[in-house]
């Protein structure tokens, strides 16, 4: 099964922040998206949820420093991409 990526406007513009900042993430980063596109709960990924003021999201790993935060929409197989940034930026934003 595979779901679909939604990557909102908000994402877009963070995604290229993030991919001119850190140019060296571009092929793990690539590779976080299609594991989460085949499979959301791949080992690898370490998904998990969020809590506080950002309860209703879910985060999976780049790698261990970054993270993509994202709305899971599991019913309708769809994956809404919210933030990409490090672990300690996710949590001010």
């Amino acid at each position: 099964m595979s779901y679909t990526l939604i990557f909102t406007d908000s994402y877009k513009k963070r995604a290229k922040r993030f991919a001119r900042q850190h140019p060296e993430l571009k092929e793990q980063y690539r590779k976080t998206l299609m594991l989460l596109s085949q499979n959301p709960h791949h080992p690898s990924l370490r998904l998990h949820p969020l809590k506080g003021k950002l309860a209703a999201l879910h985060s999976v790993s780049i790698n261990i420093g970054y993270r993509i935060t994202l709305e899971m929409v599991i019913t309708e197989k769809e994956i809404i991409l919210i933030n990409v940034d490090s672990h300690d930026e996710i949590y001010q934003t």
